[in-house]
């Protein structure tokens, strides 16, 4: 399946239009239709990324090159992008609650 077969699919499965996407992602309504019919070839990492974080994929997912893709849930993968951009201070409160949770749960197994 192409960039575009896959943009289209995600788009019709979270029922949003083509005006939706564009706004959500900063393109035009005629660019994100190019990149669907496959008119528009090779859009930039930063498109491909703000469309993979609209649609909480992965990159790899969205441009159809990940053999592995079975074995994380997308969602996860888009948390951690999501991660990855915090700065650190933010990145440790995030641990922090992590091994509160962690230490929860082992207390309740």
């Amino acid at each position: 399946m192409s960039f575009g077969q896959r943009l289209h699919q995600l788009r019709i499965a979270r029922r949003m239009s083509l005006q939706q996407v564009a706004d959500a992602v900063d393109l035009s309504k005629a660019h994100v239709w190019n990149l669907e019919k496959g008119l528009s070839e090779n859009p930039s990492i930063d498109v491909v990324t703000r469309l993979a974080d609209l649609f909480r994929v992965r990159i790899a997912d969205l441009v159809g090159e990940n053999p592995a893709a079975g074995d994380e849930p997308p969602e996860m993968v888009a948390m951690f992008r999501d991660l990855k951009r915090l700065e650190e201070r933010d990145r440790e409160t995030i641990r922090v609650l992590m091994e509160q949770l962690r230490k929860r749960k082992d207390e309740q197994d």
